[in-house]
């Protein structure tokens, strides 16, 4: 495997951090929004990752991950009697996104992380790339 691999690898890795932490903003813009049905109240979503393999060798060690897709979360949505509000339904029930705050900040937490992580990867690289050229 050639040494400037882990350029692609490492990249692939923040691609995919940056791309979790657009979903992670999207449910927590949503947190609050309320709808007058279930059919349009907003759900929350989690990326899906996949490792991307060597396709020339399938014993080798993945070389870097791509998101194939988003899904929706099947957790019940909040129900709340609310008579009053202007989105209620003929019921009086307003509907909330199914949106854990606290767990959506972990998420941004742990992608904010992992990218800063994939920094430290590729700095490393570097410095140690210019080190080797340093030697000659």
């Amino acid at each position: 495997m050639s040494s400037f691999r882990i350029f692609d690898i490492a990249g692939s890795g923040m691609n995919a951090q940056n791309l979790r932490l657009n979903v992670v903003s999207s449910n927590l813009a949503n947190v609050d929004a309320v709808s007058s049905s279930l059919e349009d109240t907003y759900r929350s979503r989690q990326p899906v990752f996949r490792a991307i393999l060597d396709q020339f060798d399938s014993r080798a060690p993945a070389t870097g991950v791509s998101m194939v897709g988003v899904v929706e979360s099947k957790a019940p949505l909040v129900r709340e009697y609310n008579p009053s509000h202007a989105m209620a339904d003929e019921e009086g029930y307003i509907f909330r996104p199914n949106v854990n705050a606290v767990e959506e900040m972990a998420n941004m937490i742990s992608a904010s992380r992992a990218y800063q992580n994939n920094v430290e990867v590729l700095n490393s690289a570097r410095q140690m790339m210019m080190a080797t050229i340093n030697l000659g």
